[in-house]
């Protein structure tokens, strides 16, 4: 095993987990992830973090799909304690492993930053929601203020390397509009007690179009 794959396969989840479950992400996570109802599909399901925010009487079914197996060993045992009928899978989101229209929610936190393509992983979350169906997300991604987008674009080469291909300059609320959603809700903050090249967040609801 090579440094990188020792470094992804054993580290990098660590670091994940502990980096996204600190309060100030937890206040936001629970902006959006008590929206989902119905069959719920989560994006990067993978360390169980948004799972204590759900509403459990609203939710008919969960599923998702992570690349890291180490993760999806959190967010399997997350899922088996709240006692849903679950369908937790290894997989990536430029090719996601379900059915056209099979949820009435997908969940997308903290995970589009990382993807390989993040036009190709939108039009697969639309096409996994039934009409009608709504997109929660929350990620952090490019800021509005250009001294800050300056220091992103700088900084951006050497923090892939560390934290798995996260991107700092991705615009997201944007992205999703632009993917064929229409947008319900949309808002933004820099988060407090981070650098403000991480720091800025994004969050809202896109909804598929259709009967």
């Amino acid at each position: 095993m090579g440094f990188s794959t020792w470094y992804e396969d054993k580290i990098l989840p660590h670091i994940i987990r502990c980096g996204c479950a600190n309060a100030n992400i937890a206040a936001l996570r629970a902006k959006i992830v008590p929206l989902a109802e119905g069959r719920v599909f989560e994006m990067g399901v993978g360390g169980g973090l948004n799972q204590p925010f759900y509403e459990t009487s609203k939710i008919t079914g969960f599923s998702g799909i992570d690349p890291s197996e180490k993760l999806l060993d959190y967010a399997r045992a997350a899922a088996r304690s709240r006692g849903w009928d679950t369908d937790i899978r290894q997989g990536f989101g430029e090719a996601i492993p379900f059915s056209d229209a099979e949820f009435d929610t997908v969940v997308c936190t903290f995970t589009m930053c990382s993807v390989q393509d993040q036009a190709r992983v939108l039009d697969e979350m639309r096409r996994i929601l039934k009409p009608g169906g709504r997109l929660l997300f929350l990620e952090h991604g490019r800021a509005v203020d250009p001294v800050v987008v300056k220091w992103q674009t700088r900084i951006e080469p050497a923090w892939k390397r560390v934290f798995g291909n996260c991107h700092l300059s991705r615009a997201v609320t944007g992205a999703v509009r632009e993917s064929g959603f229409a947008m319900e809700y949309t808002d933004h903050t820099y988060m407090s007690g981070a650098p403000r090249f991480a720091g800025f967040m994004e969050w809202g609801v896109g909804i598929k179009a259709g009967h």
